[in-house]
């Protein structure tokens, strides 16, 4: 069986901890508090498609503040990339699938407009029902955006945004996240197709099968914030039931560490099943140019 090819991160020092990369047809999830980090590695590993795919990947916000993670100022700083938006208002028609600059865009952010909702404990049964027949309308806008930018050659997806909670199982944002990951991303192209066109399907039938994609070429990379802050309370941090770092691939821990009696950063690779690691804690800092590891 031929060996899968690595997705870089773009950050060298990173990939050679990571055997190679990460693994294509995975689940990685980088987990830290806000500020550690977690952005401009997403960032890094999006834009590092276009050296080795063609296409720079795709950044899904999931957050719900009503602001977004920054995500343009820092593709800007960092790589010179201009993102384009998904517009979530704007009426979708299948056609528009197979139009590359009608479809192709860098970012989608779900829940911009609905206010800081992250738990079912934050409604009542109202306003529950109304979040979910929302969600029902938003999640269709998704489908289209990520099948329309996997058929145009994009191999990469960073989910961001996601808020810290007490319990996850409870957690919008994470039921979110498996619906995506596992009826968007890990679903065969052609049913994906289904999903999107519906009654269209049978009319566009040809062209699905001619811009057919494989699923386990695509890389997942979950930006995940936490309460706990510092490495070694993340390291010890356990895996709750509905968690999903239970189901990813790779997990990466990003958070602070004491140096004497200043604080600094650090990362380590926790998990990445199917491939040799380096285990070490990691020192990092964040520069003009992104992430760099202190490997010296």
């Amino acid at each position: 069986m031929a060996t899968k090819q690595r997705l870089q991160t773009g950050i060298p020092a990173l990939d050679d901890m990571l055997g190679g990369g990460l693994l294509p047809g995975t689940l990685t999830v980088v987990l830290g508090a806000t500020g550690i980090g977690k952005t401009q590695l997403g960032i890094s590993f999006a834009n590092q498609g276009l050296a080795e795919e063609g296409e720079r990947g795709i950044l899904f916000d999931l957050t719900a503040r009503g602001d977004s993670q920054s995500h343009a100022d820092y593709a800007q700083r960092l790589f010179g990339w201009e993102l384009t938006q998904a517009d979530i208002r704007q009426q979708w028609s299948p056609e528009a699938v197979w139009d590359r600059d009608r479809v192709r865009r860098d970012c989608m952010h779900l829940f911009h407009d609905v206010g800081r909702r992250v738990t079912a404990d934050d409604m009542g049964p109202d306003a529950w029902r109304e979040w979910k027949y929302e969600q029902a309308k938003r999640l269709d806008k998704a489908i289209a955006f990520f099948y329309g930018n996997f058929v145009h050659g994009v191999r990469r997806v960073v989910i961001d945004g996601v808020e810290p909670v007490d319990r996850a199982a409870e957690s919008i944002q994470f039921e979110l996240v498996e619906y995506v990951y596992g009826q968007i991303i890990r679903k065969e192209c052609d049913w994906l197709a289904r999903d999107l066109f519906r009654v269209h399907y049978r009319e566009n039938a040809d062209r699905v099968a001619q811009s057919a994609y494989d699923r386990d070429q695509l890389g997942s990379l979950l930006m995940a914030t936490s309460h706990e802050v510092m490495l070694d309370d993340l390291i010890s941090r356990p895996i709750q039931s509905g968690d999903v770092l239970s189901n990813a691939n790779t997990i990466i821990l990003m958070g602070k560490v004491r140096d004497g009696n200043k604080m600094s950063r650090a990362l380590y690779i926790a998990k990445h099943r199917g491939s040799a690691c380096d285990e070490s804690i990691m020192p990092f800092v964040i520069e003009e140019s992104g992430l760099r590891l202190l490997t010296d």
